[in-house]
């Protein structure tokens, strides 16, 4: 394998907090390498360090000469006069560039260039990257190419950058949180993109599902060390477990011995103390090594849920839309006691809305939400809380309650609350500022929980969240005595919390689905698959009545022709289209030389010409197909 990148005992901390120390490892061409660890030890500054963004105290990074490297940031930031089609395709790749001009002079009202460009396009081979551009583009529903980059929602622009640095095709993809605003048919399209690309990657992400079945290698910072796994998720939860094992056994027979040596040292005359120097010195590493027990630290959500009566909410005969787009149309739903609902969807469809309707925040045309005198809210939105970053995370708890109402008569105060969501007591009283994205995620959740909710409103609760908060999460959810509504791209945390799900399917269609996310997948994909097998059987009857003609024409006498009827007569044609749509392409570029068309007449020209191309493109190969048959 070839290797593109190398990182030699490299080491990072900001004043007295050591991110990591010493760490090593490489990827080569081909991997597909995922990093995992929890929030606010190093993931998205590692990335950083090898992107050039950030420094780094001490160590060695090496890249293979003249590897193309692209980075999808977290918070990604492009000019904000930028239009969305120059940040798509803002690299310097010159084919993209071309295809940026060409894209740029159809869009406006100047065609001067426009058959110079034509001739750079063809002379690139431009006009298939340019389908797979189109393609990328469409898949992640990006179709307003003029609007500005400044007009953008946090998640239009997280599609834009990713749209960036798929349409540059680095041979290294850097990704951090690349499913963050997706939706689950955007995410199960970048899943297979990445799969069949040949570029190398190294990605950040808590999407379980995508981990599972995208990646090669998994590498774990823990504990300010770097743990290498060669295998997918799955394979890695496996070997981190045996490692946590092996570690914990070796540290009990060291705390055996810890214990030996401490009666020893008690035991040690002062005058004769200089006599066992050795092994008093030895005893500390032996301390050292004993506190140093591995284990899962967890987020302990032990919050009750207030009394919860029968009667949730009944929506009634709520219809919504803004402008042509449908968000309700005369819908009824009459919600259940301790129900656990997942509403799924593409981008744009209204689940946010919906939420926001049950939630009093948006209004409806017409129709109510009737909710029950019992029901206490608790709202985990999309966008997070609006936090005063120079306030300390003690503060923001503190200023909702001194303390946390645990049930049956006990309390917490605030401090051991956010003990609780592994806040350190140092870190309690950092400022918000200098907490990670995931940080302040889990700051927002405890912010929530800690008012006792008894129905929980969860808009995208997995964003930034690392893998050990999202399994304690999914565990406390589960167990939850209240009412759940999610909207979440996250197939795995569905799978795991949702009793059934409400499915959005745009213009205000929505269908009530009984199962969790993979059961709805399997549904779809065997529906689907129905109507390709219908599809087939036609297709089938179709065939058969041209080898009833292929037989007629054997029994003619024309044993050695390949070919069936139908088949002879589409060859004869592609013989005098393919020559037509020649001359007619030649004849579009000879008047865009030409300079005598109007504005309108060039982008007409320009439009067939590019049709043209693709005609001609697919004739040629159905012609050689039957040629060969022949």
């Amino acid at each position: 394998m070839i290797s593109y990148l190398q990182i030699e005992h490299l080491t990072k901390s900001f004043g007295d907090l050591l991110l990591f120390e010493d760490i090593s490892f490489g990827i080569s061409d081909n991997q597909r390498v995922a990093l995992i660890a929890k929030n606010g030890t190093g993931k998205t500054t590692l990335l950083n360090i090898i992107a050039g963004i950030e420094d780094y105290d001490s160590g060695i990074i090496s890249f293979r000469r003249d590897l193309r490297v692209g980075y999808l940031e977290q918070s990604p930031d492009f000019p904000k006069n930028l239009s969305v089609i120059d940040a798509c395709l803002r690299t310097d790749n010159e084919v993209v560039r071309t295809i940026a001009e060409y894209e740029h002079c159809m869009l406006s009202n100047d065609h001067s260039k426009l058959a110079d460009i034509i001739n750079r396009m063809d002379l690139h081979k431009a006009w298939d990257y340019e389908t797979r551009i189109k393609q990328i583009l469409g898949k992640l529903k990006i179709t307003n190419f003029e609007q500005q980059i400044g007009e953008l929602s946090g998640g239009q622009l997280k599609r834009v950058a990713l749209a960036n640095v798929l349409i540059s095709e680095p041979d290294l993809l850097i990704l951090d949180e690349p499913t963050n605003h997706l939706d689950l048919e955007m995410v199960e399209w970048l899943e297979d993109f990445l799969k069949r690309s040949t570029m190398s990657l190294l990605m950040v992400t808590h999407d379980r599902y995508f981990l599972d079945r995208v990646c090669t290698n998994i590498i774990e910072i823990d504990h300010q060390g770097l743990f290498q796994y060669s295998g997918n998720y799955s394979y890695y939860l496996e070997k981190r477990q045996e490692r946590i094992e092996n570690w914990n056994s070796e540290s009990e027979r060291t705390i055996n011995l810890y214990k030996t040596e401490l009666e020893w040292m008690r035991r040690q005359p002062q005058a004769r103390a200089h006599k066992a120097k050795a092994r008093q010195e030895s005893f500390y590493e032996i301390e050292e090594r004993a506190k140093q027990r591995r284990n899962n630290d967890k987020v302990q959500l032990d919050v009750k849920a207030s009394y919860l009566g029968s009667k949730i909410f009944e929506a009634k005969y709520v219809s919504k839309s803004y402008g042509d787009l449908k968000i309700l149309d005369n819908y009824y739903y009459n919600f259940a006691r301790y129900e656990k609902m997942g509403i799924v969807g593409k981008n744009g469809t209204g689940k946010s809305t919906y939420l926001k309707m049950l939630l009093g925040e948006v209004k409806p045309d017409s129709g109510s939400f009737d909710i029950g005198e019992t029901v206490v809210f608790g709202y985990y939105s999309q966008d997070g809380l609006a936090f005063d970053e120079q306030m300390k995370v003690i503060d923001v708890v503190r200023d909702i309650a001194e303390e946390v109402n645990l049930g049956n008569g006990k309390k917490m105060s605030a401090s051991q609350f956010l003990q609780h969501f592994l806040f350190s007591p140092e870190t309690q009283y950092n400022y918000v500022y200098k907490l990670s994205g995931g940080e302040k995620r889990r700051l927002h959740l405890c912010t929530v929980l800690m008012r006792n909710p008894n129905f929980l409103v969860l808009d995208e609760p997995t964003n930034d969240l690392d893998i050990v908060t999202l399994n304690i999460l999914e565990d406390y959810l589960q167990s939850f005595k209240g009412c759940v509504i999610v909207v979440s791209h996250d197939r795995y945390f569905m799978d795991k919390v949702v009793d059934h799900l409400l499915v959005f399917n745009g213009n205000a269609e929505l269908k009530d689905f009984p199962g969790n996310y993979t059961d709805y997948r399997e549904f779809e994909d065997e529906r689907q698959q129905t109507a390709d097998n219908r599809r087939q059987k036609k297709d089938n009857g179709q065939r058969t009545t041209d080898d009833r003609q292929q037989t007629t024409d054997d029994r003619k006498g024309n044993q050695k022709q390949k070919l069936s009827y139908k088949e002879q007569k589409e060859f004869e044609a592609l013989e005098l289209e393919i020559p037509e749509l020649e001359k007619e392409k030649a004849d579009i570029e000879n008047r865009l030389a030409s300079g005598e068309l109007t504005n309108d007449q060039i982008l007409s020209a320009s439009i067939r010409h590019g049709e043209l191309n693709e005609l001609i493109d697919e004739k040629t190969m159905r012609w050689l197909e039957l040629s060969e048959l022949m």
